[in-house]
């Protein structure tokens, strides 16, 4: 059997592993690949994926870094089935046109400002058009309910505990007279982890690829978080100031609705203080979650059961429009304001940060994990200003990082529920993780274990047969080019030197001219001066 690692390799975002047995051609997730620019060029490069010699496609969740991408491979030609349990089919048919929505704003904006220039307009990465012509491809399948796509390849999706949803995959894969068996770990969730049930514990595999987001640290308990939601609560309060926190809109946003909820009973959410949901999608999402309580854990359970509801609150208000999003900013006073994207890179929280970041009373809470290259990353870095809507926004609001909130698991929580295998010669392999956390928990693996561990490289190609070290073809210089930063400084150096040599045609033009002339100087200046800040 052969794979080959498209995305959340060394990195995050992106999931997408091409396989190939027993003649078949298939993708496990098709995630959108998020961070800076250059991260974000990959969504363009599909050809690469050969979208239409795909077959079909197993979704293990909702996220967009999982299946996002998935409009524009049907673009590109893609035709076959993809499965999913029934949640992810309902938040995938709400997220993608979502995305897409995004996608045609944010081509529209850069269209605009590209003809000001006399330059082409841009298209969108993909349609709403494009993502309705995903969904007729969808296939639910039940959680432990094996199926055969082909002869040869047996699938079975378990409850990961992420989100509403979330699948492992185990694939029972024959070939040449023999069985392997392939574990998916997708995103797993924490144990006790709110409205989630547990991540089911897997307990044969020949390989493993599994997740390792949080592959360096672990979480806080959940009432430890609690304490520190409630600590920014209590801050912003007392300044009459907001409390912002970028959320995702599935689960996260969910998860904090119930933590609020909590705190309220605790008597530790003051009830003249306003809470705003302001992300579409996670107006949809929660009514999603209302519809499929089933999924939900037993303790959600016995809380619905004795009628009380953890997704509500008396001072909750939904804000679908653009308008009321808008009437948030004009509240006078403290308010907790639960927004959308959760690294901050898109949607409304970029609206709520401009307004409220510079402000010393307000509190910024950071939920969930913060891609690097992301908004939310540098702000989680200790960034003293950040950039939004082309606009330099000092970073004065008190900041809280609260990884016990995540929808992944920590640490030791991946090593306890890695306990659980018992087949001798595992082959594991991390993916969905910076490199950094990735090679400390490969080393407490191999050390606690004695099992093999690789960390695969982005496009990197591995042929696999069991009780055999994986064949491997690495492609270093796609995966990260080199850059020039001697051409690139050498450069800018050029330039100075041009400038200083015209200075006195600068200093004949107008005093007006030499302003606007100065200003540009300086904001380059700027910039010069934050990436020096920062190393």
């Amino acid at each position: 059997m052969k794979i080959r690692f498209m995305g959340a390799a060394r990195t995050v975002t992106g999931s997408c592993f091409i396989l190939e047995a027993g003649g078949h051609r298939f993708a496990i997730d098709c995630g959108l690949h998020q961070g800076n620019a250059e991260i974000d060029k990959r969504n363009w490069d599909v050809d690469i994926y050969d979208p239409a010699g795909i077959e079909f496609m197993l979704i293990t969740h909702a996220h967009m870094d999982h299946s996002g991408l998935l409009p524009r491979l049907v673009q590109k030609g893609f035709k076959g089935k993809v499965y999913m349990t029934p949640p992810t089919q309902d938040l995938l048919r709400i997220m993608l046109m979502d995305s897409a929505h995004i996608q045609e704003t944010e081509a529209q904006w850069k269209s605009r400002k590209q003809l000001r220039h006399g330059e082409v307009d841009t298209t969108p990465l993909y349609t709403q058009k494009d993502a309705q012509a995903s969904f007729p491809l969808f296939e639910t399948v039940a959680y432990s309910a094996p199926f055969t796509p082909f002869p040869g390849l047996r699938i079975t999706f378990r409850d990961a505990g992420h989100i509403l949803g979330a699948s492992i995959l185990e694939l029972a894969v024959a070939e040449d007279g023999a069985t392997s068996r392939i574990v998916f770990s997708g995103d797993l969730g924490r144990p006790a982890q709110l409205l989630m049930k547990d991540p089911t514990e897997i307990v044969e595999a020949d390989f493993l690829f599994m997740e390792s987001t949080y592959g360096n640290r672990n979480h806080r308990d959940e009432n430890d978080s609690l304490d520190e939601l409630a600590e920014a609560v209590a801050y912003s309060y007392g300044k009459g100031e907001k409390v912002i926190i970028p959320a995702f809109a599935v689960e996260r946003t969910q998860e904090m609705i119930y933590s609020l909820h909590m705190l309220a009973k605790d008597g530790r959410l003051p009830a003249d203080m306003p809470v705003f949901v302001d992300s579409p999608l996670a107006i949809q999402a929660t009514e999603i979650f209302r519809n499929r309580k089933d999924y939900f854990d037993r303790e959600t359970k016995l809380l619905l059961a004795n009628g009380e509801d953890p997704l509500t609150l008396p001072q909750l208000s939904y804000t679908p429009s653009t308008q009321e999003s808008m009437e948030i900013n004009k509240v006078k006073g403290p308010a907790v304001v639960i927004s959308a994207s959760g690294m901050a890179n898109a949607g409304r929280i970029k609206h709520h940060l401009r307004h409220n970041l510079w402000r010393e009373g307000a509190s910024v809470v950071f939920v969930g994990f913060q891609a690097q290259g992301t908004t939310g990353r540098k702000i989680v870095d200790g960034a003293k200003k950040v950039r939004l809507f082309n606009e330099e926004v000092a970073v004065k609001a008190k900041i809280f990082t609260i990884n016990g909130f995540s929808a992944h698991a920590g640490q030791s929580q991946l090593l306890d529920w890695l306990c659980n295998f018992r087949t001798k010669g595992l082959q594991v392999f991390l993916i969905h993780g910076e490199y950094g956390a990735q090679q400390e928990l490969a080393g407490l693996i191999e050390d606690r274990f004695g099992l093999s561990v690789s960390i695969p490289d982005y496009l990197e190609e591995m042929t696999l047969e069991g009780g055999r070290e994986p064949a491997r073809v690495e492609y270093p210089e796609k995966a990260a080019p080199r850059i020039d930063w001697e051409f690139l400084i050498a450069d800018m150096e050029n330039r100075f030197a041009q400038l200083r040599e015209r200075q006195g045609q600068v200093e004949a033009k107008g005093w007006v001219e030499q302003t606007e002339l100065r200003d540009r100087v300086l904001d380059v200046n700027r910039n010069i001066a934050g990436i020096i800040s920062e190393l």
